[in-house]
C-alpha cells in the first residue's frame, strides 16, 4: 500500500514537470519572433549598398511607377508622394512583406532640383548651387499591410557649396555622372571639389537615411524580425 502511494506521488510529479516543461516550451515559441521579408523599392544601387552597410537584410523589387517631378512641386510633397508611389506598387505584389520605397530631391528654397536632362542642364544646377546652402530632402515610406504599418516621412538635412569656377564645374562634370543624380551632384563623388560642409550623417544626403530607417524598423519591433 506504501508503495501504491509513493508510486502515485512520483507519477504526479512527473506529470507536472513534464506540464511545466511543455507550458515553458510554448511560452518560449511564442516569444520567438516569425520572420518578415523587407523589400526595397528602388533600383538605387545606393540606396541597397546603404543597406546592406547597415546590416539590414532586404532584397529588392524596382517599382514599375511613374515618378511625379515636376520642379513646381513643393519638394516635400514630392519625395513624400514617390516613396508612397514606389513602396505601394510594390506592396500590392508583396503584401507579407515589409517595403521599403524611398525617394530624393535637391531643393534651393522652395524649388526642386531633379536630375538635369543633360550636361548643359546639370551645368546650370551646379552655378546655381555655387557658393549658397541648399536641402536634400528623402522621402521615407514603410508599408506592411498585414502589420498594419504605413508610415512617411520627410528627412532632410543640409548642404553647403563652396564657391565654385567654371573650371570646378568641368571637372567635376568629368568625374561624376551628374545626370544620374538629383541636384547634378552626389555627395559621396568628388565632394572635396564642390562641398564646404553639410549635415551628418551623410546617408540623408546619399539617398536613403539608414540611421533613421533602422530607429523606425527598432519602434515598431521588427528590426529582429527582417530578412532578405
Amino acid at each position: 500500500m506504501g508503495n501504491q502511494r509513493r508510486k502515485g506521488v512520483n507519477e504526479g510529479k512527473r506529470g507536472r514537470a513534464v506540464a511545466v516543461v511543455l507550458a515553458g516550451f510554448f511560452l518560449s515559441a511564442r516569444k520567438v519572433p516569425s520572420s518578415l521579408p523587407f523589400i526595397l523599392a528602388s533600383a538605387s544601387p545606393r540606396r541597397t549598398e546603404l543597406l546592406r552597410d547597415a546590416g539590414l537584410p532586404h532584397r529588392v523589387v524596382v517599382a514599375a511607377v511613374t515618378e511625379h517631378e515636376d520642379p513646381s512641386t513643393d519638394p516635400a510633397k514630392m519625395v513624400l508622394h514617390n516613396a508612397r508611389l514606389k513602396a505601394a506598387a510594390v506592396s500590392r505584389l508583396h503584401p507579407e512583406a515589409l517595403i521599403l520605397g524611398a525617394d530624393t530631391t535637391v531643393a534651393l528654397g522652395d524649388q526642386a532640383l531633379n536630375k538635369p536632362a543633360d550636361l548643359a542642364g546639370s551645368r546650370a544646377m551646379l552655378r546655381r548651387l555655387s557658393g549658397r546652402e541648399h536641402v536634400v530632402h528623402t522621402g521615407v515610406c514603410l508599408l506592411c499591410p498585414s502589420l498594419g504599418i504605413d508610415e512617411s516621412h520627410d528627412v532632410t538635412a543640409w548642404v553647403r557649396f563652396r564657391p565654385l569656377t567654371d573650371e570646378d564645374i568641368t571637372r567635376y562634370q568629368s568625374l561624376v555622372d551628374t545626370l544620374d543624380k538629383a541636384g547634378a551632384y552626389g555627395i559621396q563623388e568628388g565632394r572635396e571639389i564642390i562641398i564646404d560642409d553639410y549635415q551628418r550623417p551623410i546617408s540623408t544626403i546619399m539617398g536613403l537615411p539608414v540611421e533613421f530607417v533602422k530607429a523606425r524598423l527598432a519602434s515598431l519591433g521588427v528590426l529582429e524580425r527582417i530578412v532578405a
